[in-house]
């Protein structure tokens, strides 16, 4: 009967948060204590699993509400608008130079963890390149979506911190071993671009020669000319009058080559700045860099808890860059949407682990799941998560994972003596990191596709074999360094 009452819960959760129906703190929160009273508890228990619950992530919510307010100050005060602009800059003409700058930017723009704000920041500063050169707008939105999903795994991260709430455990006691593997998955990213970048130079090279079967929907590129990209185009569209055919071999001979100079300014002038001019600060920058560093520092050698760490970061970049109580209200208050979502959703997510650990459904869920895992195979479960974690992100949006799958997988392994530790962080190469960009389930999914201005299914079919190449190569790397074991023994 509990386990029964434990699989309906996590079903209800999961087809509540797939379609949508209700907030995700009220699928997370609500569901789960009216199981609890379904399953006979009185009052004063389902409060103290609901107490217990809360406890075990308010590290975490703590973590990601001052990392959000800590970033987005760094954004304001314009610490990265000249790794923006120099990325863009050395960008060029060329379509693998293009392709890997593009992956680059998004990688320098994930640091604040928020893939709303990377894709806010990489495709308009990318996207007018890309048109004026003809190359296509799905290269623009797979090179993002890959620098992006590989910097997920950052412990200020979505997927991180859900990891991190649901073991129970600080998200740099799961991030720290995996700094291997994310390190490979940036360079298996830029990699990948670059031959992205190759292609789209031999398809342009066909499209110059007047092979009509190169030309694709998502690029300006035409046989025998270039369609406008002015009045009808998608964000930061260049000039509004056609130019020549675009070409792909020799970058230095080709009518892309005469586009060069006209695409560095629009370029250049699309590489996103803080939204007031009034926040600059300029003179400030290799202080904030120097904060920033300090804190990743303190971060990775486990100085103080995250935090903590986030915390006092904050507090010293309110202080350097914004005098007075009036400035420092405001810069809080221009992050404290995003931020107090998330944290609300990880304290609702709270609330549904002291639920089911609390009041048995969880235990009861392992148990009734371990009697049909073959026991041969449970030692290599770890393996196969990660193996699963890119295409698992199609079904699994972040919360429905992290907070319903995850725990039962826990429970699962358990019993046969595999690390909850060593579960997350094979999620965390896959699930909702790397995943994330072709996720119907999350909102920046949708912000990605409708600023690249790309159909969401092409969007999915171009990008998910690279996605998942990307995340097997950081499993194998993490399975080479020792972080997560081949077979758990």
């Amino acid at each position: 009967m509990l386990s029964l009452l434990g699989f309906g819960t996590i079903l209800v959760i999961l087809l509540l948060l797939f379609t949508q129906r209700v907030a995700a703190i009220i699928a997370l929160a609500g569901v789960p204590l009216v199981a609890a009273f379904v399953a006979g508890n009185s009052p004063s228990e389902v409060a103290a699993f609901v107490k217990s619950g809360l406890g075990g992530v308010v590290g975490v919510a703590t973590m990601f509400l001052f990392a959000i307010v800590f970033f987005g100050i760094m954004r304001d005060a314009g610490l990265f608008d000249p790794v923006v602009r120099r990325i863009v800059r050395l960008a060029g003409n060329a379509p693998p130079t293009v392709a890997v700058a593009t992956t680059a930017l998004a990688v320098a723009a994930h640091l604040d963890g928020a893939g709303a704000t990377t894709f806010l920041i990489a495709v308009p500063a990318m996207l007018p390149i890309y048109d004026r050169l003809g190359m296509s707008r799905l290269v623009l939105a797979t090179c993002v979506g890959l620098g992006a999903g590989v910097m997920n795994v950052l412990p200020w991260g979505g997927p991180t911190a859900r990891a991190a709430a649901t073991v129970g455990v600080d998200a740099n006691e799961l991030w720290v071993p995996l700094i291997p593997a994310q390190i490979a998955g940036v360079v298996f990213a830029l990699a990948v671009a670059y031959f992205l970048g190759r292609r789209e130079r031999i398809r342009l090279a066909k499209v110059a020669d007047g092979d009509a079967s190169a030309v694709v929907e998502e690029s300006t590129a035409r046989v025998g000319g270039r369609i406008a990209v002015g009045s009808g185009s998608s964000i930061g569209s260049g000039g509004s009058t056609p130019v020549g055919p675009s070409a792909g071999g020799d970058d230095s001979s080709t009518p892309v080559a005469s586009d060069a100079a006209e695409a560095d300014t629009p370029a250049e002038s699309a590489a996103p700045a803080s939204g007031d001019p009034a926040l600059l600060r300029p003179k400030l920058l290799w202080v904030n860099a120097a904060l920033v560093v300090a804190t990743l520092a303190a971060l990775i050698a486990s100085i103080a808890p995250p935090e903590m760490c986030f915390l006092i970061a904050s507090i010293l970049a309110l202080l350097i860059n914004y005098r007075g109580m009036k400035a420092q209200q405001a810069r809080v208050e221009a992050h404290a949407v995003g931020a107090m979502l998330m944290v609300g959703t990880l304290l609702a997510a709270g609330v549904l682990l002291g639920v089911l650990d609390g009041s048995g459904m969880i235990e009861a869920m392992a148990v009734s799941a371990a009697n049909v895992v073959p026991d041969g195979m449970t030692p290599a479960l770890p393996l196969i998560v990660g193996v699963l974690g890119v295409p698992m992100s199609l079904l699994f949006g972040p919360d429905a994972y992290y907070f319903g799958v995850l725990p039962v997988l826990i429970e699962v392994g358990d019993q046969f003596g595999v690390s909850a530790v060593h579960l997350a962080q094979a999620s965390m190469l896959g699930e909702e990191t790397v995943g994330f960009p072709i996720s119907p389930l999350t909102g920046a999914f949708y912000l990605l596709v409708g600023l690249a201005s790309v159909d969401i299914g092409k969007h999915i079919r171009h990008m998910i074999g690279w996605a998942w190449l990307v995340s097997l190569g950081m499993l194998g790397v993490a399975v080479l360094t020792g972080a997560i074991p081949a077979w758990a023994s």
